[in-house]
């Protein structure tokens, strides 16, 4: 789960309705979403899929589980 609390299956669905065609501005508007919300999303999703650049989230998971042990 993310920190705003969406779950990964919300975000997907949200995802699946910009590829299929949707505006960001209508998905976002019809679910009480920000657009920048769904742009990030999507970004992120670009980035896990190889393509574009950037650390994927299982990367950033990683890195946040070092980081606790790191603090302990």
């Amino acid at each position: 789960m993310g920190r705003r609390g969406y779950p990964p299956e919300f975000r997907r669905k949200v995802l699946d309705l910009i590829e299929a065609g949707r505006k960001v501005a209508d998905v976002a508007h019809d679910l009480g979403i920000s657009d920048q919300t769904i742009y990030t999303w999507r970004r992120q999703d670009r980035i896990d899929r190889g393509l574009e650049s950037g650390v994927t989230s299982a990367e950033k998971a990683e890195l946040t589980a070092a980081k606790k042990k790191i603090a302990q």
